[in-house]
């Protein structure tokens, strides 16, 4: 469909297809930009792109949700903050690729297709990058290895669109695998796959799309990276990760601003979180980690103060539904929660949750692969 839509609008054929997927965050939720753990997983959500090079300095992009506008781009023009629309993902990893050193890049002809909910907290802007950039460097024969990718696609969203976003969303894109979750350490990128079969012990993920919409270049996300920051400085620490959570009362009693002395209480504990599910899931025991999902989302409401009423009410009516857990995933202010049930009771679950929030929309999601050549 992707190439054929491509052909239609720019009548010719494509010289290959590439897709990237959207992302659920399993836990680890504000630690990615303060160098912590993270453990997302690849939905099967993706982002399609048809493409083929051009010689003469020109970016052209096509999407179906806008079908009826083609944004044309001169690439030596680039600059951060030059465009105002959807446009300035792709055209920021172009930017970033060349400013990496990658002067082969010429122009090109690209069109997308996607399925992943937009503003849902899902990753849609960082699929819409690495699928890009996966397509740039296998038109261009780039030496990148998929981190690198992610790298690059990060400093575009960072840099060239202004959303201060950390590494997860492109590295879970670009890196995931099928029936993984990716344990990565944004500190150095070190990362290994952790099997995540529910199906095995009879359970379900829900992802719990609210249909409220956030943006990540909002100032909420600005102000709380930003506290972050401030609380590292003071406690003389280069990031939130060098503070180990058997200090974190000590580092807490040094600090006099309670809304610094939140923010770091949630990244810390945060951390360990991922850690504690690691092990669990390493221990064969997901139901473990139900608990632990519903503990980062009294985090994130609490202490982080990124949720929302809807996300609020989605975790009190799954748990007391009977889920083993529940909490809101991505940046926050809106956008999706995840759910963990027994299969048994999934549609039990899924049901009360669109009686008390009607305009939810609830699918099942499983690891899927991450970004990858379809032809």
């Amino acid at each position: 469909m992707t190439a054929n839509a491509f052909q239609t609008t720019h009548g010719f054929t494509p010289e290959g297809e590439w897709a990237a997927p959207g992302r659920v965050n399993l836990i680890g939720e504000h630690t990615d930009y303060n160098d912590g753990f993270v453990m997302p997983f690849a939905l099967p959500h993706t982002t399609h792109a048809a493409a083929a090079r051009r010689d003469d300095g020109t970016l052209r992009l096509h999407s179906s949700a806008k079908p009826s506008h083609t944004v044309q781009l001169r690439i030596d023009d680039l600059e951060p903050g030059g465009i105002d629309n959807w446009a300035a993902y792709p055209a920021g990893v172009v930017w970033a690729l060349r400013g990496a050193g990658h002067d082969a890049i010429r122009g090109a002809d690209i069109h997308y297709d996607s399925t992943i909910p937009i503003g849902a907290g899902l990753s849609s802007s960082a699929a819409l990058e690495v699928v890009t950039a996966l397509a740039l460097r296998d038109l261009y024969d780039l030496p990148l290895h998929p981190w690198q990718l992610a790298r690059l696609c990060q400093r575009a969203e960072n840099v060239f669109v202004g959303a201060p976003t950390g590494i997860m969303d492109q590295t879970a894109s670009a890196c995931c695998t099928k029936g993984h979750a990716l344990f990565l350490d944004a500190q150095d990128l070190n990362h290994r796959q952790i099997p995540f079969d529910l199906a095995a012990e009879g359970l379900c993920l829900l992802v719990v799309d609210t249909r409220v919409k956030h943006t990540h270049s909002d100032g909420e996300y600005g102000q709380r990276r930003r506290g972050c920051e401030e609380g590292a400085a003071a406690l003389g620490v280069n990031t939130l990760r060098d503070i180990p959570y058997e200090e974190l009362d000590a580092a807490l009693a040094e600090l006099k601003d309670e809304s610094v002395r939140r923010l770091i209480r949630h990244v810390v504990t945060e951390n360990q979180r991922v850690e504690r599910v690691v092990a669990a899931l390493e221990a064969g025991d997901a139901r473990g980690i139900g608990p632990l999902l519903t503990e980062g989302h009294m985090s994130l409401r609490d202490d982080f103060r990124v949720s929302c009423p809807e996300l609020d009410l989605v975790v009190e009516v799954a748990n007391e539904t009977g889920a083993l857990g529940a909490r809101m995933t991505g940046g926050g202010f809106g956008g999706a929660a995840i759910v963990l049930v027994a299969d048994g009771i999934s549609d039990k679950v899924a049901e009360a949750i669109t009686t008390r929030l009607p305009g939810a929309r609830i699918f099942p999601a499983a690891p899927c692969a991450g970004a990858q050549r379809l032809r």
